[in-house]
């Protein structure tokens, strides 16, 4: 099993990638149409063109955070590691998280309604460099973390090598010091900073902020199941999203 985990993972891992870099471009819109990219959140057909837009990109918004959601709970691992094996869960949820994305993109109707625009080159210049911080910080966060363990790649290297896999330590890293969760920070960044707000791109990016702190609640539950009161310390020190403040037992 361990080559055959091993190359699973890898063809995973790589679909994942590329899915994520269309991502850019899906959300970009204007700002990335330098690449040419035959579908954005604004533009481009849908095989489900003729239906309501808001109610079929919604269901598709829902979708992704249900899997996303369910998937990623330690109660679902426990009875799915059962089926399908250590080694390859992880590579398995990040599969699932790729196919997800991939019909978003092809199912997707654009709502081109023009919610807001900025009037100055300044401004927008400044909103498309902060889109592009948001997915440098997202992808900035996952190797702060351990990037291949996210992504399902040092599960099967180490079943590959027949090893068991370590115990999570658990520590802060750099912006993990000041945000617990700079990834989500960056999400919301990428999500909401463009010149043009369009219905579509305000659907998509007001769904998904509240996914995330519906999803950070249950994040935040499985790593003080997993932590205790390390993490409990940590949640009173540093703030979730924002790096502003500090909550109650903070050193300031």
């Amino acid at each position: 099993m361990g080559p055959l985990a091993l190359a699973y993972g890898i063809v995973v891992y790589v679909a994942f990638f590329a899915s994520f870099l269309y991502l850019i471009l899906f959300i970009g819109g204007d700002m990335t149409a330098f690449v040419g990219a035959p579908k954005s959140l604004d533009w481009g057909s849908s095989p489900l063109d003729g239906t309501p837009p808001a109610i079929v990109n919604l269901l598709l918004l829902v979708l992704f955070g249900v899997q996303h959601t369910v998937m990623a709970r330690q109660s679902f691992k426990r009875v799915w590691t059962k089926l399908v094996g250590w080694p390859v869960e992880r590579s398995t949820y990040v599969l699932a998280t790729t196919a997800l994305l991939v019909a978003l993109y092809v199912f997707w109707i654009p709502m081109p309604g023009i919610v807001w625009s900025v009037d100055t080159q300044v401004l927008s210049v400044i909103l498309t460099a902060l889109f592009f911080l948001g997915f440098g910080l997202v992808l900035l966060s996952t190797f702060l973390i351990n990037h291949f363990e996210l992504f399902g790649l040092m599960q099967v290297w180490y079943r590959f090598n027949g090893k068991p896999m370590p115990e999570p330590v658990f520590h802060t890293p750099f912006l993990y010091k000041s945000v617990r969760h700079p990834l989500y920070l960056g999400w919301v960044i990428a999500f909401w900073a463009t010149p043009t707000m369009t219905v579509g791109h305000l659907l998509f990016a007001a769904a998904w902020t509240i996914y995330i702190f519906i999803a950070l609640g249950y994040e935040e539950r499985d790593l003080i199941r997993l932590f205790g009161d390390k993490y409990r310390k940590y949640m009173e020190e540093v703030p979730a999203i924002l790096p502003i403040g500090r909550r109650k037992g903070g050193s300031g």
